[in-house]
């Protein structure tokens, strides 16, 4: 085992973190917009930067990988023991838009540090959690006195994420072979709070669709038609009324099959989160916590499945009234799924309910997007503990579990790469992810580079290569 000692990590962190934030802030003034175009220029730049950073640090091999859409930056450190495990890094490099008059006190591409706070677009999501790792494995290697680090270190880094990651997939595909891992840590996500740090071991997955519904072939008039023939926006609305039974549970057939349950011990470590159900109702802007019998609000949007009718349309829109059959209505549903949901297997689901539901006169048709597959770590996965140990030690306190409701291309590299993720994030919901004076704790951002500095070491050490065997959807532990 590559031994950290705690006290040499920090004060190499210490040494460094005036040089880290420097580079960090010319990184955060690069404004790597993917979902506007006249940025593009931008998120290229950005992409060279980083690779020439990585270089610097120490990597080897640096690449930036062309793609259809924006660049993704490639980089590798192999590990001095051929048989050390193999650990792939992710996050993104591309940013949200952001402008002065959106809200931002302070332009929100020059960084401005105020107290023990970092404020710029991306500080948090992304560029400061991808960035944490360059710190992060030097001190690594001046703790132990290493050469190289205790793992072969792989990153990925993405151009698009911002932009719903068109293209990940299919650069994940074609380069599956250098990007195979026995572990990936996504650098994307957060933590419960600054006083309570936690590790996601898990993301949902993600279907949807448009339900298109059609009747007569124009608009006819209701008082003539009317209740003689059948009505494409009532069939909408009793489609989205049947979607759930009466303990909130989705009525669809075979919605539910293969699941992963949540274990005894799961639904422990959910409770002891210092969760206050009326705040979380105040940032959901709502008045009442409702959702599937027999689980808790966090196990609702953690770990159980959900649909939900996103929008629905169809008829007159206008002011007054307007006394029609309409010709046509629609309705846009979404499918959050867990573990051992598979999305083909939803989608047919699916697809076969709304047909028998579709009363006869009306006729229908589906259209999918792509989908997401949902992905989980188990509790007791040697991967996951190293990166509880590791955050145990730089924050000093222990580490509790959390999932995420929402859903993301980790999925895409656990599909493609049959390798498990783990989540290593610091940033707090306070941060203001897409929000106006987005920022990043510095305390905490400096957590996550002492986080590194020690995960590298166990899992060398605790998790050998060849002992990779626990599936990355299997259950948890009792």
């Amino acid at each position: 085992m590559s031994y950290t000692p705690d006290s040499a990590v920090r004060a190499y962190i210490e040494e460094h973190r005036a040089a880290f934030l420097d580079d960090l802030a010319e990184w955060l003034r690069i404004p790597s917009v993917s979902a506007q175009p006249e940025h593009a220029d931008d998120v290229r730049r950005s992409a060279h930067w980083l690779a020439d950073k990585l270089k610097h640090t120490g990597f080897p091999t640096t690449e930036v990988w062309e793609t259809a859409g924006a660049p993704a930056v490639f980089a590798e450190w192999p590990a001095a023991e051929p048989d050390a495990p193999t650990v792939l890094v992710y996050g993104h490099h591309d940013v949200q838009p952001a402008a002065r008059e959106d809200g931002w006190h302070t332009d929100p591409f020059e960084p401005v540090i105020d107290g023990n706070r970092l404020h710029a677009r991306g500080a948090a999501d992304d560029k400061g959690q991808v960035f944490f790792h360059t710190l992060g494995v030097r001190a690594h290697l001046a703790a132990t006195g290493r050469s190289t680090p205790a793992v072969h270190l792989k990153l990925l880094i993405e151009g698009e994420e911002e932009s719903g990651s068109p293209h990940f997939r299919a650069l994940v595909e074609e380069r599956a072979e250098r990007l195979a891992a026995d572990a990936v840590i996504v650098s994307d996500t957060g933590m419960w709070s600054e006083t309570t740090p936690t590790v996601c071991t898990g993301m949902r997955g993600l279907v949807e669709c448009e339900v298109a519904f059609t009747g007569p072939d124009q608009d006819i008039h209701s008082g003539s038609f009317g209740g003689a023939v059948p009505n494409p926006a009532t069939a909408a609305a009793r489609l989205a009324a049947a979607l759930h039974d009466e303990h909130a549970r989705v009525a669809v057939p075979g919605f539910y099959d293969g699941i992963v349950p949540l274990t005894d011990r799961e639904r422990e470590l959910f409770a002891e989160l210092p969760f206050d159900e009326q705040e979380w109702l105040r940032t959901a802007k709502s008045r009442a916590a409702h959702g599937e019998d027999g689980y808790s609000t966090l196990e609702r949007i953690w770990a159980r499945p959900t649909a939900e009718v996103n929008g629905m349309g169809g008829g007159y829109q206008g002011a007054g009234g307007k006394t029609i059959v309409p010709a046509s209505a629609f309705l846009k549903l979404s499918f959050r799924l867990v573990a051992g949901q598979r999305p083909d297997q939803v989608e047919q689901a699916v697809r076969a309910w709304v047909a028998g539901q579709v009363p006869a006169g009306i006729g229908h048709s589906i259209t999918f997007s792509g989908a997401t597959r949902p992905c989980l770590t188990p509790l007791d996965h040697p991967a996951l503990q190293s990166v509880s140990r590791a955050m145990g030690r730089a924050f000093e306190q222990p580490i509790r579990f959390t999932r995420e409701g929402g859903s993301g291309p980790a999925a895409d590299l656990q599909d493609v790469l049959e390798a498990p993720v783990l989540f290593l994030g610091i940033s707090v919901p306070s941060d203001g992810w897409h929000a106006p004076n987005e920022k990043v704790e510095l305390d905490l951002l400096l957590k996550g580079v002492e986080t590194t500095a020690y995960l590298w070491g166990d899992l060398a050490a605790t998790w050998p290569a060849q002992s990779a065997t626990t599936t990355p959807e299997g259950p948890a532990p009792d």
